[in-house]
């Protein structure tokens, strides 16, 4: 998938799974990988601009680690990071949900 699909998006993912603890930036795009089955392949140049700009916005934080002699840079989620992920995963699951309901032809919510 083009990463201008994801537009809007990325964010809540690189989150989701830096909620899951430290991990450096090329293990972010294989967790996105092979967790969206093959879909999310995404390049380095679009992961790691967004890496920095979410360190940016202090909803991660970074560290360098050495791993058999190579030096990684390791992200972190931060309390503030946290917090966002649980705001847009609400939103995110909104709108996925009133999408469901045009698909489907009825109102949303759907009544209970």
């Amino acid at each position: 998938m083009r990463p201008e699909k994801l537009k809007g998006h990325l964010d809540l993912l690189l989150l989701a799974i830096l909620a899951e603890g430290p991990i450096h930036g090329y293990a972010v795009m294989e967790q996105l990988r092979t967790r969206s089955g093959e879909t999310f392949d995404l390049p380095e140049g679009t992961v790691y601009p967004a890496l920095h700009r979410l360190q940016k916005s202090r909803l991660v934080t970074s560290a360098w680690d050495v791993v058999n002699g190579r030096r990684r840079r390791v992200y972190t989620l931060t309390d503030r990071g946290r917090a966002q992920l649980q705001r847009e995963h609400a939103t995110w699951n909104e709108f996925a949900g009133a999408i469901q309901s045009v698909l489907k032809g009825v109102s949303w919510p759907e009544p209970a």
